[in-house]
């Protein structure tokens, strides 16, 4: 039977899971023990929820066995994405490189060692890219991706190439970490990446990255097409189009990188 007050179709067990979530989005952090006395439950159900929505990639935990949500609750909400203030802020930058150069625009996100798409303006062209806004693709074998990797302070980039497997997406795929450590070098050094058939064969994309108001690269802008209007030599016209735009963008969300021109 149903408790009081509550139609028979109510699940009371998704509630719980609810109230976890919220409380999350409320403390930040939080232990097993406060969660369970914040929801006046037993320590021993609020572990297998946590359990459950970290297995699901919602939540994770600290050294100090805390428990926080991940970037993946914002991809629940990507149907009304447009509120995000962000986007609104960077919408301008993605639009003025759409009309430069009629390819397709996207703003990615860098999270769980994968790129997440928040945004995208599509080419007019019949042929063209088509990521989803939502979707994600491994960091190492993008631009997006590596425009935020070469970035990473050293110990956290150290822990991602230690813990993800550098498999083949596309033709020219990047699968040696030697190899990739050189190549976010020359990134790091002339400010912008460059996947070449790496995550797709067929496609080149050319990526900066955006610095936000802490200074940390967790954003990247790119431009990206079929390789055979993407060439070589297109892609020395764009790329630098594409790094100042990034610039001015990492100013406007108050990086001091941005400022100083990189």
């Amino acid at each position: 039977m149903p408790a009081k007050g509550k139609q028979y179709f109510f699940i009371s067990s998704l509630e719980k899971g609810i109230r976890i979530l919220e409380l999350l989005a409320e403390k930040e952090a939080i232990s097993i023990s406060d969660a369970a006395r914040h929801l006046q439950t037993n320590r021993a159900g609020v572990h297998r929820f946590l359990a459950t929505l970290r297995e699901l990639g919602y939540v994770e935990k600290d050294e100090e066995d805390r428990y926080h949500l991940t970037f993946r609750v914002v991809e629940l909400g990507m149907k009304v994405v447009n509120r995000h203030e962000l986007l609104r802020v960077v919408r301008p930058y993605l639009l003025e490189l759409s009309v430069a150069f009629n390819e397709t625009v996207n703003l990615g996100r860098f999270n769980g060692g994968d790129i997440l798409h928040l945004d995208k303006i599509d080419s007019r062209e019949i042929l063209r890219m088509d990521s989803e806004i939502g979707s994600r693709a491994p960091a190492y074998c993008t631009g997006l991706g590596k425009s935020v990797l070469a970035f990473l302070p050293e110990e956290e980039l150290n822990e991602y190439l230690k813990n993800t497997r550098l498999k083949a997406q596309g033709p020219n795929t990047i699968t040696s970490r030697r190899q990739l450590r050189k190549e976010l070098e020359r990134i790091r050094r002339q400010g912008y990446a460059l996947d070449n058939e790496e995550l797709s064969s067929g496609l080149r994309c050319i990526a900066a990255p955006v610095f936000d108001h802490t200074g940390r690269a967790g954003y990247a802008v790119s431009v990206s097409g079929p390789v055979t209007r993407m060439t070589m030599e297109r892609i020395e016209a764009i790329h630098p189009v594409v790094r100042q735009t990034c610039l001015r963008l990492s100013e406007k969300l108050g990086s001091a990188q941005g400022a100083a021109g990189g």
